[in-house]
């Protein structure tokens, strides 16, 4: 029993763990309160023991292996197991981490505000974002769960759509003061622009002018953004119009800092996904946070 375990030790696999999880060796060393150089030769060590490389030395870090990526997940479940069972003997409570992953909008806009019931329904839960716009690289083994935009064929992980790509221009009601903006009326205000990755993947204007049967190009405009939180403060402040999606910017229309002035909504194939990372067991916590997202989503009708 445990013949491939041989002359590995715990140490060494908390140290491989750590380096792994934390993507480097001087975090890792702070980490377990040792130095970098020991954190190396240990890694070394246990390579050696198993005879394949764990990590690729790169440009300033490192990155794991195909072996050493699947020595990761099986390595930071078992001290996981290790750690509860720990626990549970000593009698001790402790709380659970949860890793979520998403964009900034999603995060901002409709996770944030609704945070707080799942931590009244899980109160020893700690709920820990990582946000980005890259949606492939939020797929790391560290992940638990990532709420993703795009059409749900994601190269990795079980994917499980929770809402539809539905956009509608929107701005603060000071802009129109009160009055309904015609396709015509639309091209001559200042529209504001998404730049970067979630600009290839979203909707633009371009997008929008062709759907209303608008001819000439949008205008590009004086103001560009590269994160779309910042673009919506800039339409709340009156700064011009935005394109709005549904389900995130709902409750700002609701609470009146925005409003719709145009009637109607365009909608394509695309939109957010629950992901579920490559290899992640999924454990009661990760669906419960899963079934959690989706009674939100029902909630929000």
């Amino acid at each position: 029993m445990l013949e491939s375990l041989g002359d590995v030790s715990l140490d060494s696999l908390r140290v491989f763990e750590a380096a792994a999880r934390l993507r480097g060796f001087t975090a890792a060393a702070l980490e377990l309160g040792t130095t970098q150089p020991a954190i190396s030769q240990q890694v070394k060590r246990l390579e050696a023991q198993l005879g394949t490389r764990l990590f690729d030395r790169i440009y300033r870090g490192i990155e794991l292996t195909e072996a050493g990526l699947l020595l990761f997940e099986q390595v930071h479940q078992g001290l996981q197991v290790i750690d509860e069972g720990i626990v549970q003997a000593c009698g001790h409570d402790q709380r659970e981490v949860l890793q979520v992953a998403t964009d900034f909008a999603f995060a901002a806009f409709w996770l944030m505000p609704r945070l707080q019931r799942f931590h009244e329904a899980n109160p020893q839960v700690d709920v820990s974002l990582v946000t980005g716009e890259r949606s492939q690289a939020m797929l790391r083994p560290d992940i638990d769960v990532a709420v993703l935009f795009g059409d749900g064929r994601f190269h990795q992980g079980e994917s499980l759509r929770l809402f539809d790509e539905e956009v509608f221009p929107v701005c603060s009601p000071r802009l129109t003061q009160g009055q309904a903006l015609s396709p015509e009326r639309l091209q001559r205000m200042p529209l504001l622009h998404l730049r970067g990755e979630q600009a290839s993947r979203w909707f633009d204007w371009t997008g929008v002018f062709r759907a209303l049967g608008l001819d000439s190009p949008p205008a590009p405009g004086q103001l560009r953004f590269d994160n779309y939180t910042l673009l919506i403060q800039a339409a709340i402040a009156g700064q011009g119009v935005a394109i709005g999606w549904g389900h995130l910017v709902d409750a700002l229309v609701e609470q009146g800092l925005l409003c719709r002035p145009m009637e109607g909504s365009l909608r394509s194939a695309r939109g957010y996904y629950v992901v579920l990372p490559p290899r992640k067991r999924r454990g009661a916590l990760i669906q419960r946070f899963v079934d959690w997202l989706g009674e939100e989503r029902q909630r929000q009708g």
